[in-house]
Order: structure tokens, then sequence, then C-alpha cells
């Protein structure tokens, strides 16, 4: 049994890989796109279509067994790796040549340290306090709650790609985040390896 979850997570890790680290190299972002006279509305209903064809569910929603498989945990849409669930005891030789990700998709070990899946709800615990800059500043910059100073976005956030997005999608994707039910989930700190 064992073996085969490992099959399943390696399979799902490749996956990942392959959708988020292949294909060309897209344009530079289009900066200064103005929003102005466009409905929040709008902006909101633009930012849940990019959410969803983005793939951030993937990562920063939980999963439960459905008949089918894992599913989104609708009830916790975007709310990152929950908080009451410990890293799964894994082999450290292990995560230095392979990336390991537990069963719902949240949490993951590899080269870098262990990370989690953050949370976008609009709760004091997620994105609640984060104004529009932090939000584009930690996407084009890949910095640990948009502010200087700070970590880096770990893997698997593929903030590398998303910061080609232009300005007013980084913006239509914050004002859905701000529409969100806000969910408290205090997701754990990373662990960073320094080599």
């Amino acid at each position: 049994m064992k073996k085969v979850l490992v099959l399943v997570c390696i399979a799902v890790c490749a996956t990942v890989l392959l959708v988020f680290c292949s294909g060309p190299v897209a344009e530079e972002h289009v900066a200064g796109v103005s929003t102005e006279g466009i409905s929040p509305d709008s902006m909101a209903k633009r930012g849940a279509y990019l959410v969803s064809i983005m793939g951030c569910n993937d990562c920063h929603t939980p999963k439960k067994m459905g008949p089918n498989g894992p599913v989104f945990d609708e009830d916790r849409l975007l709310s990152g790796h929950p908080a009451d669930m410990p890293v799964a005891k894994f082999d450290t030789g292990t995560s230095k040549n392979w990336i390991l990700f537990n069963q719902i998709l949240t949490n993951y070990v590899g080269p870098w340290g262990i990370s989690y899946s953050a949370n976008l709800t609009p709760d004091s615990t997620g994105t609640g306090s984060w104004t529009e800059a932090q939000f584009i500043k930690s996407i084009r910059e890949g910095k640990y709650k948009g502010l200087d100073n700070t970590r880096p976005l770990l893997p698997p956030m593929p903030w590398q790609e998303y910061s080609k997005a232009s300005d007013e999608d980084l913006k239509a994707i914050f004002a859905y985040l701000k529409t969100i039910k806000p969910i408290k989930n205090v997701v754990p700190m990373a662990t960073i390896n320094m080599h």
C-alpha cells in the first residue's frame, strides 16, 4: 500500500512539474494596464476565472476524498494547509532528490525544506490585511506576504510564471480573493534548509 501511495505522489508531482515548468517562455507582464472604470463585480468575476484556470485551488484548497478520488473541499476554499495537519514522517535523504506532497496537496517537502500552501482568504490569518500592492509584489517578486526583507516564496509556487501576468489580471485576482469566505487558518511557518 505504501508503494502505491508513493507512486501516486510521484505521478502527481511529475504532473504538477510538467504543467508549471514546461512550455514556451511567456512575454514580460503588461504593466500599467488601467482598471479604471471597470466595476468591482466585473473585476472579481475576472479574478474568479483566472484563479480557476491558473490552478490556484490545486494547492491552496484542501481536498477531501470523494467517490472518484480527491475533490476540492469547498468549505475550505483557498484556505491553505490546515493548521491542525502535521507533516507526515518522511525520509530526509529522499527529500534531497525528490519533491514529496501530502495527500491533500497542501504540504511539500524538497531540497528547499518544508513549505505549506498559504491561506488566501480575506481572514486576518490569510490575506485579510494585505494591500493590493503587497499582493502584486508577492507575485511579481516572489516575496513572502509581499513585504521587503522577507523570505522568498517557496516551491511549488510558480510565482516566476505568474509574475508575467498583467497588472489588470493580478488586480482582478486580488479583487476576487477579497470576495470569498474568510476562513481562520494559521498556516504553519515554512522550514527552510540552509545548505
